[in-house]
């Protein structure tokens, strides 16, 4: 097994500002789509119905496990690729 990289502070940094980017990005998303599916364009209250609080609650929770498997997926596809780096080319 390989050992793990070490990365600099300011590499740290970066990743975790890349991070946090990608989450609110995410979560922007998430919001915008599930508002346009859940709730109409008219609001008719200032509270949400039990119908639209319900919606929202599945649209979110399908929303984060695709988003979970989307990156169980992405990790898997990059830890194949970094055994295929990995093997010595054979001649």
């Amino acid at each position: 097994m390989a050992a793990l990289p070490q990365f600099s502070e300011e590499q740290l940094k970066l990743v975790q500002d890349i991070e946090i980017e990608m989450m609110t990005d995410m979560f922007h998303r998430m919001t915008t789509a599930c508002h346009k599916k859940c709730i109409p364009p008219r609001y008719s209250t200032s509270e949400l119905t039990k119908g639209e609080s319900v919606c929202l609650d599945r649209c979110i929770a399908k929303y984060l496990d695709v988003q979970e498997r989307i990156g169980k997926k992405l990790q898997q596809i990059s830890m194949q690729d970094g055994r295929i780096v990995d093997q010595p080319k054979l001649n």
